[in-house]
């Protein structure tokens, strides 16, 4: 009854907050001749800098009938869509020639305010029957001029949209500038603006469910796949060696380890133990500030979690090209439904760690990852404001998310914590731990906890380094990212080679007589963050021509939170595979 209960709630949540948003039914795309089919005006920002996008009638555009606003979901306001009405009327097959949609007498205020938009490639968005378009507002004359002072600005006035339909169906469209009608914005005078449009209608054979392949394919071309199965097989292929070449070693050295303990005993128990077994009465040693530990435990398997269901949804087809707004939904939506795993996870291990103080380590674990998330949210959300940029969450929204925390993710933290502090579930060491600590022996520089993260983080990140510019092209970027199977297989490899560097640290941090091995093997697991972040310090540098002080505070803000996701998600793999392996070896061994 309490999984019926559950599951019914879940429906609920998913239900309201709009997730997942299926592709719209026929019936809502068939039309008459003459019917009106919805066109809706974005955003307007610099193509350069997707997070920094304004409304769009921000920009003195004109309207010749009064501008309403769509009603958006959730993810669509936080993805910064802002629909509204657009000038221009495509009523379903009517074809329009030189139609004027609006007048407008443009001040020198206004015509400065589109000349520094044309200067800076701002483009517009709108959506027609759920199609997107795109196009420029305007072009700089460069040619044969070297200072700056010279160049000519013009914005353009006459669009023409060429629109395909089957039967009666609005199968694809594509709007592109007439170079021919254009209006001088190089001098700060008043301009009259006469604002046109041509519409072209077009017949096509594509059936209806295809009109989407389009934006699909675009990450499907040949020299794409080519790169991505590069990137897969060079993955592979480094894993297969550096993890073969230590597995050989680890396995060979371990068999000697368990025959020379073995012959020890046998011939000489008054031998002085050296190696990881000569510490095997600390090596189950709590870990100091365990609370934190368990906190940090817990945030990183619910991160696990929530990407683990992203990728389900992602590889049945939730997430296909300008489904508004579906990825943040989903993101919040699970993100709240899986709190009560960091819960269970928190509490149970605290309670295993002989902790006392559950309620401090539920608050912690609540905190740990949304606690900077929400620092972060509030300084970009303030510098969104100061912009009046779209990507500025409005208050009702704001509200929406505090209730969605309020009363789905913190209730159900807490209820998971209340599961994991009664399951009574004992922490399982094959060896005792003796009352005082052993002193670690001094260690060279390199085994040190930097170091040895360093040396961790690296191998992860060469496996998916190729991976993350399509990546960061698509979420920083207009570049479109389908290959979804492409990049789960990446983040399989990814979380097989974390565990697996993080035990060979481990099994090498033992054998030189350090016991301290529970926060560096976290540590170690999820230094990848850190390298992926050094890698946004490249990509924003090297590979983007993003600037301004909104962008590059978005770009690094945002990033640094899913660095630090990643970071608590890799390092809770990390501990857990190492936690497998150091029991294995101690319960191979006979422990006094």
């Amino acid at each position: 009854m309490d999984r019926i209960r559950a599951f019914l709630v879940a429906v609920a949540v998913v239900t309201i907050c709009g997730i997942p948003q299926v592709r719209s039914t026929a019936s809502d795309h068939r039309y008459k001749a003459g019917d009106e089919v919805p066109l809706y005006a974005n955003k307007v920002g610099p193509y350069h800098n997707p997070s920094e996008t304004y409304r769009y009638f921000d920009f003195p555009f004109c309207s010749s009938a009064p501008v309403k606003e769509k009603k958006e979901a959730l993810g669509e306001v936080l993805n910064g869509d802002r629909l509204v009405s657009a000038p221009y009327k495509l009523e379903f097959l009517t074809e329009k020639e030189a139609e004027i949609a609006c007048k407008r007498k443009l001040t020198k205020e206004e015509v400065v305010k589109f000349r520094k938009a044309v200067s800076k490639d701002y483009y517009f968005q709108m959506y027609y029957d759920d199609l997107p378009i795109w196009g420029f507002l305007g072009k700089v004359e460069k040619e044969g001029k070297t200072d700056p002072a010279d160049y000519k600005y013009y914005l353009f006035k006459h669009l023409v949209f060429e629109i395909h339909h089957n039967k009666d169906r609005v199968i694809e469209i594509t709007v592109r500038s007439d170079p021919n009608a254009l209006v001088d914005l190089t001098e700060d005078v008043p301009v009259d603006v006469d604002f046109m449009y041509t519409v072209k209608w077009k017949e096509t054979n594509t059936p209806f469910e295809k009109r989407m392949d389009k934006y699909s394919l675009s990450s499907s071309l040949p020299h794409h796949l080519e790169i991505h199965w590069f990137s897969i097989i060079n993955s592979c292929v480094t894993v297969l060696l550096l993890t073969g070449f230590l597995a050989t070693i680890l396995m060979r050295v371990l068999k000697n380890d368990f025959i020379k303990y073995a012959h020890d005993e046998e011939s000489a128990d008054d031998q002085e133990e050296s190696g990881w077994k000569y510490i095997h009465g600390d090596v189950f040693r709590y870990p100091k500030h365990k609370s934190l530990f368990a906190a940090a435990l817990g945030s990183g398997t619910q991160l696990f979690t929530l990407t683990s269901f992203i990728f389900i949804l992602a590889l049945v087809g939730v997430f296909y090209p300008y489904n508004r707004g579906a990825l943040f939904t989903a993101l919040v939506v699970i993100y709240a439904l899986t709190s009560g795993i960091a819960g269970y996870t928190a509490a149970s291990f605290y309670c295993q760690l002989e902790g006392t103080n559950w309620v401090r380590n539920l608050l912690l674990t609540g905190s740990l990852f949304c606690g900077p998330l929400f620092v972060t949210f509030c300084f970009l959300n303030t510098v969104a404001i100061a912009y009046k940029a779209t990507a500025a969450l409005p208050f009702g929204t704001i509200v929406v998310i505090f209730l969605i925390w309020a009363l789905v993710t913190s209730p159900l933290l807490v209820l998971g914590g209340i599961a994991g502090k009664n399951s009574k579930a004992e922490f399982q060491a094959p060896c005792r731990t003796t009352k005082y600590p052993r002193e670690i022996p001094p260690l060279p520089w390199y085994r040190k906890t930097i170091p040895q993260m360093a040396m961790a983080g690296f191998l992860p990140f060469s496996a998916i380094y190729i991976e993350l510019y399509y990546i960061f092209a698509s979420v920083w970027g207009h570049r479109i990212y389908t290959i979804y199977s492409i990049l789960f297989i990446v983040f399989i490899i990814l979380l097989i080679v974390t565990a697996f560097i993080t035990v060979a640290l481990t099994y090498f941090q033992l054998a030189a007589e350090d016991h301290e091995w529970w926060w560096r093997s976290f540590l170690c697991g999820g230094s990848t963050g850190l390298f992926i972040y050094t890698y946004c310090l490249y990509y924003y540098n090297a590979r983007s021509d993003m600037s301004g002080f909104m962008q590059t505070s978005f770009f690094f803000g945002y990033m640094a939170c899913i660095c630090y996701g990643f970071f608590l998600m890799l390092g809770a793999i990390g501990f857990r595979a190492s936690l497998l392996f150091v029991r294995h070896i101690y319960r191979s061994i006979k422990c006094e």
